[in-house]
């Protein structure tokens, strides 16, 4: 019993989460020691594994949103996400949507749109 809660004492409880593609999310929940790093809790977490050399110049890491470094101390919950460049600009993505939208007035999220009269003889009542 007591050397468990020294042993739970030495370890923090981490997620690390990973996106590799569109609506795919690999989480993995795990135990390190206490004065691990971002980059150790990478590697034993393996979820980066299968990508190229290439790509893994590209992410970008963070903890609870936040930008950190792989030389980061861990604390107890943090959640490690893993950040991937962005496929398409955003800019460009809202410009093909409204596009395909049209520039009508009864388009758009914030189109004005005027209740039906009840009367359809009198339009201003």
């Amino acid at each position: 019993m007591v050397t468990e809660v020294i042993e739970a004492m030495q370890t923090l409880v981490v997620t690390v989460v990973y996106s590799p593609g569109l609506r795919q999310v690999l989480e993995q929940r795990m135990v390190v020691p206490a004065d691990s790093t971002l980059g150790e809790a990478l590697q034993a977490s393996q979820l980066l594994a299968g990508v190229p050399q290439s790509d893994m110049l590209q992410l970008e890491f963070g903890i609870w949103g936040r930008k950190a470094q792989t030389f980061h101390t861990l604390q107890a919950d943090d959640r490690i996400e893993v950040y991937r460049p962005l496929r398409v600009d955003p800019k460009s993505a809202r410009r093909t949507r409204f596009a395909h939208q049209g520039s009508s007035k009864s388009a758009g999220l914030f189109a004005k749109r005027r209740p039906k009269p009840d009367n359809p003889d009198n339009p201003d009542a």
